[in-house]
């Protein structure tokens, strides 16, 4: 033991507790070349001290990092329960020292030799999430050109629509890319659609109604992610590239036989929705859709933005239909929607918060707009999306633009405790559907970096919601609760949302803030991966408790039971919460709100 007890985290361990190494470990010999650990394969069932020799990290065939005698691996997979994140690779004639799961549970009852793996918040809560960072259950993270079979079908600029119908037919398959001076594609879809509907000769050359310029996706990209540009792209055909060359084309439905409760499935059902009265089963098909993803290990940024497309297509649909029974807007508009939604963070659906902003003060606008956010308002109750009590809704915010101007000005320059609540509201808007742009309402906000006072007030405001944490810097809870969004998530988003103004940054997304911030100066880029990284470990405790009051059948909150935590996470919780602190602390100091009271 005496080579164990002098490498870290080892030497914080008791003489008891290495005499429970002493009686339990295993010592491995290796081979050159030998695979201890496979990526993606069973998970770790030894925490891995090497006593001679190097091993090499592999990820898709590239090394990462290497490791040599007195350094240790295998702890993320084996702790977590998941599969590697890399190949580890004997280099030459390794020798290890395997530590069962068994014995390491109880070394990290020892408050040090945890503390050595949560000492770098940032790191620690990042391996909290290597389930997440590309295994993703070995599934939704595989390259998507492992969904193609058949490399595309190329046809010159000078084949007629006629022939390019043939082909298809005769192929079985539903695209072709056209090779010309400039590469184009042609679908069958699109054939129905644009070519036949509208009565185009067959004779006509495909390159005159084939679609350029073409959109691709490296064929390594993640399924997730190829998921995820097809939802926001709105295709139904996706080109894959490798070396500058197309390989292979995905479809949605290649991704929806993949996949049955995959968002495409649902965002095809909403592109397809005939009326109002279709869309009932919305929250249940979400909520549905989202647990998939949780499962399969998305990460919850990544599933924030899947639901806010989802919901803004639903959102359009809506309005257009409800513009169809109305009539033509008489004057362009913007429906906006803001809090979780506006951030593209809302994971389960939430109360809606949305408003509506027209350009010209009219009669008939004020009539036809306050109609227009009755309807969509009563439909998205209809669908899922519980009314506001506090009443942020397009019923309630329906304005002429010159009024909402007057709004954010005054805000800013009489921050009353009203207006300070309504800025941290409405300053996180995104608009989801019309044609009025919203520069104005984006340059009201940036002036406000200019108004110190303003500033302190808001942050003065954000530092209110404040971690659960007791004197002894221990985890407070309230008959045996801890709410997640008041005491952790509330404070990184008004973080954040200050970061955003103080550097007139247009980015909504809470992590798009921080990212920003870093650039700007007004954060290290060690602080705000941390912050970053404790925002998504409470976002994902938070829904990995709403699925459980659900299978419950009790309706979802944001409050998380202590005791359904097992005592690491409770460690990274405390860890997350604790940072949270020192965080406003700094902002404190910088915004000056000492001099508010």
């Amino acid at each position: 033991m005496d080579f164990v007890k002098v490498c870290p985290p080892f030497e914080y361990l008791e003489p008891n507790e290495l005499e429970l190494i002493e009686q339990t470990y295993q010592i491995l010999h290796f081979r050159p070349g030998t695979c201890i650990l496979r990526q993606d394969g069973a998970s770790s069932q030894f925490f891995y001290l090497i006593r001679e020799g190097v091993v090499r990290f592999l990820h898709r065939g590239e090394e990462v990092a290497t490791a040599d005698a007195g350094e240790t691996f295998g702890y993320p997979s084996m702790l977590l329960n998941c599969p590697p994140r890399f190949d580890a690779i004997s280099s030459d004639d390794v020798i290890l020292y395997a530590i069962p799961k068994t014995t390491f549970n109880q070394l990290i009852d020892n408050q040090e030799f945890a503390e050595f793996f949560l000492r770098d918040l940032s790191q620690q809560l990042h391996k909290t999430w290597e389930l997440d960072t590309l295994t993703f259950g070995s599934e939704l993270a595989r390259p998507v050109d492992t969904l193609i079979h058949r490399p595309p079908v190329v046809v010159l600029p000078q084949t007629s629509i006629q022939e390019v119908a043939r082909i298809m037919r005769d192929q079985g398959i539903s695209s072709v890319l056209v090779d010309g001076e400039e590469l184009g594609i042609i679908t069958m879809k699109a054939l129905v659609n644009h070519v036949l509907a509208e009565g185009i000769s067959p004779e006509t050359l495909v390159e005159q109604v084939m679609v350029r310029p073409v959109k691709s996706l490296p064929a390594d990209t993640p399924i997730y992610a190829a998921m995820l540009f097809m939802i926001e792209e709105r295709a139904d055909h996706l080109p894959l590239t490798q070396d500058g060359q197309i390989t292979g084309i995905v479809t949605n439905h290649d991704l929806l036989r993949y996949q049955a409760k995959s968002p495409l499935y649902l965002l095809q059902q909403l592109d397809h929705l005939p009326s109002v009265e279709a869309d009932g089963n919305y929250r249940a098909e979400i909520t549905r859709t989202v647990q998939a993803l949780f499962n399969d290990g998305l990460q919850v940024d990544q599933i924030g933005r899947i639901v806010a497309s989802l919901n803004d297509t639903l959102i359009k649909r809506l309005l257009k239909m409800t513009e169809a029974e109305l009539g033509p807007p008489p004057t362009p508009y913007a429906w906006l929607v803001f809090g979780s939604e506006g951030r593209m963070e809302q994971l389960l659906l939430t109360d809606q918060d949305n408003a509506l902003v027209y350009r010209d003060d009219t009669p008939a606008a004020r009539t036809y707009f306050a109609d227009l956010a009755e309807c969509v308002v009563a439909q998205l109750v209809q669908a899922g999306f519980p009314a506001c009590p506090g009443g942020y809704m397009a019923t309630n915010w329906c304005y002429p633009l010159a009024h909402w101007q007057t709004l954010f000005n005054d805000w800013i320059n009489k921050p009353e405790p009203q207006a300070l609540l309504e800025a941290a509201i409405f300053f996180d808007f995104r608009p989801v559907h019309g044609t009025l742009p919203m520069h104005s309402l984006n340059h009201i906000i940036a002036q406000a970096k200019y108004r110190p006072i303003f500033l302190a007030q808001l942050a003065g405001n954000a530092l209110s919601f404040t971690p659960p944490l007791g004197f002894f810097r221990g985890i407070r809870d309230e008959d045996g609760q801890v709410d997640l969004k008041k005491g952790g998530i509330a404070p990184i988003v008004a973080v954040a949302r200050i970061y955003a103004i103080q550097m007139k940054s247009q980015t909504r997304s809470t992590l798009e803030r921080l990212e920003a911030a870093i650039e700007a100066g007004l954060i290290s880029r060690e602080d705000a991966t941390a912050l970053a990284e404790a925002f998504r470990y409470l976002q994902w405790l938070r829904l990995r408790e709403q699925f459980h009051e659900i299978s419950e059948g009790r309706p979802p909150d944001n409050k998380i039971q202590i005791n359904h935590l097992l005592g690491r996470e409770k460690r990274h919780l405390r860890e997350a919460l604790l940072y949270i602190r020192d965080t406003q602390d700094s902002v404190a100091r910088h915004f000056r709100t000492d001099v508010l009271g």
